[in-house]
């Protein structure tokens, strides 16, 4: 049966990097659990031993990828990891990361988090050249331009590579004896360093670093190259500075809530969106539920801020896995009850705030104001803790399409009806930055305004979303 229309955006990737401890690998498959929630198609981890980089990659979760044995077998001081989401590139085997390269330098591993706006004009470039590709993955191309380069050495090839890329990367790569990072000159993407003794651990989220023990030092700062070796930490800032572009999705919904981000706590803004909203959209009601587990910080801010009950009417299913089998069509209306369920004695006779985090399609939110509803509830009252989706993103999120958001093609008031609710409101875009006083400055909202800090060619952003209508078939 095929994979039923998602209405949910998909996480970008997860990356981590290990330098100087004895079981790197198996921290780097604790920093892996840690970020899941980042990229659930496939995992991989590379190790060295000082010698040889050892691999292994999978197609699934992490904790199904890697067992005991497998990570005995990636032994060494060094290793580097990586979850993904297809945001290029075809759920397949031959997309998973890292990847692994043998050159005349020796042998490379790159993991990427991010999406390159750019990347097949390059690609296009480098095969009239005579390069061949393996994959279909905009990693890949960050390969060849590092081949192609006539610097002397791999720092200088990988400046010299990221020079010809547009977009957002944080990258992590490994050789035998180096672990380097770098994140893109606009900051798109989140990358943070932590020490844990000697070792250093560079990932995508401070989560990771709590899970393995080690402690949050600084980001990896936009346009920055971080060098690790026996020499210790070296920093260089080669780029031209740029205007910094970090992604507020991070803020609304990708990131944990327990990370830093940006260096800010991820779940006192999401309550902070909450409370904003409240005041922007506040309604007659008798208790505010969210939809777990996104909507849950930002509910109970606007729970605080209008001074009503929070409870937990949506109860979720956490056993749901990927390869769950959907019922025949005799089996009618199971729809989003798998996930989760609406309690009766929480709704019963009673006005209810749902609060969301966003809505893309909103056919997920049309089934649970449904079961709310059939639940007893007397009103439903969509809230939503960012503005209306109308864009797609080109900078690592995999998004539908333009015409797939249904803010981008219907009313409010034409949406509140879809969905079947009393009534819908979206947080301002004004009030999307309450917790920064309502500075923009420093975001990407691409995908609420439209306004690309890195501009795509239009040929160009007709491929990518060829690229991500490809991902979402295979």
């Amino acid at each position: 049966m095929a994979e039923p229309v998602r209405d949910a955006f998909r996480e970008k990737c997860g990356v981590v990097g290990v330098f100087g401890h004895p079981e790197a690998a198996t921290l780097a498959y604790l920093a892996l659990y840690a970020l899941q929630h980042r990229g659930q198609e496939s995992a991989g981890i590379v190790a060295s031993d000082g010698a040889a980089l050892i691999a292994h990659r999978g197609m699934g979760l992490v904790a199904d990828i890697f067992t005991q044995d497998i990570l005995r077998k990636l032994a060494g001081r060094l290793a580097i990891g990586h979850n993904r989401y297809s945001t290029t590139g075809s759920t397949i085997l031959k997309n998973c990361q890292p990847f692994v390269v043998e050159w005349a330098h020796g042998a490379l591993a790159i993991a990427h988090n991010g999406n390159l706006v750019n990347a097949e004009a390059l690609r296009e470039q480098l095969e009239a050249r005579g390069s061949i590709f393996q994959s279909t993955s905009d990693t890949e191309v960050i390969i060849h331009l590092i081949a192609g380069s006539q610097a002397t050495t791999l720092v200088d090839r990988i400046i010299d590579a990221l020079r010809q890329v547009r977009g957002a990367y944080s990258l992590v790569f490994l050789t035998e004896t180096q672990l380097i990072a770098a994140r893109d000159p606009h900051g798109f993407r989140p990358l943070v360093i932590g020490r844990l003794g000697d070792a250093t651990v560079i990932t995508s989220e401070t989560c990771a670093l709590d899970l393995v023990g080690a402690e949050y030092g600084r980001e990896v700062l936009p346009g920055e190259i971080v060098i690790v070796d026996a020499a210790g930490l070296q920093s260089v800032r080669p780029f031209t500075p740029a205007a910094v572009h970090h992604c507020v999705f991070e803020y609304v919904y990708f990131a944990r809530p327990d990370s830093l981000v940006f260096g800010r706590n991820v779940y006192e803004i999401r309550k902070a969106l909450g409370r904003q909203l409240a005041r922007e959209s506040g309604v007659p009601a008798d208790i505010v539920i969210p939809v777990p587990d996104s909507g849950v910080p930002a509910a109970i801010g606007y729970a605080e801020e209008a001074r009503l009950p929070f409870e937990m009417g949506l109860i979720r299913n956490h056993y749901v896995g990927r390869t769950f089998i959907e019922p025949s069509r005799s089996i009618r209306h199971f729809g989003v009850k798998v996930k989760l369920n609406a309690m009766r004695e929480v709704l019963a006779n009673r006005r209810v705030v749902v609060v969301d985090d966003s809505i893309v399609r909103g056919t997920t939110s049309q089934k649970l104001v449904a079961m709310i509803r059939h639940a007893g509830a007397r009103e439903v009252h969509m809230r939503i803790s960012s503005p209306p989706t109308t864009n797609p993103c080109y900078y690592g999120i995999d998004t539908p399409s333009r015409d797939e958001l249904i803010a981008s093609t219907h009313s409010l008031e034409d949406t509140r009806q879809f969905l079947g609710a009393d009534s819908l409101a979206y947080l301002s875009e004004r009030g999307l930055y309450a917790f920064a006083r309502g500075d923009a400055g420093g975001f990407c909202d691409a995908c609420f305004t439209g306004r690309y800090p890195v501009p795509l060619d239009e040929d160009h952003r007709v491929r990518q979303l060829h690229l991500f209508e490809a991902c979402d078939r295979a």
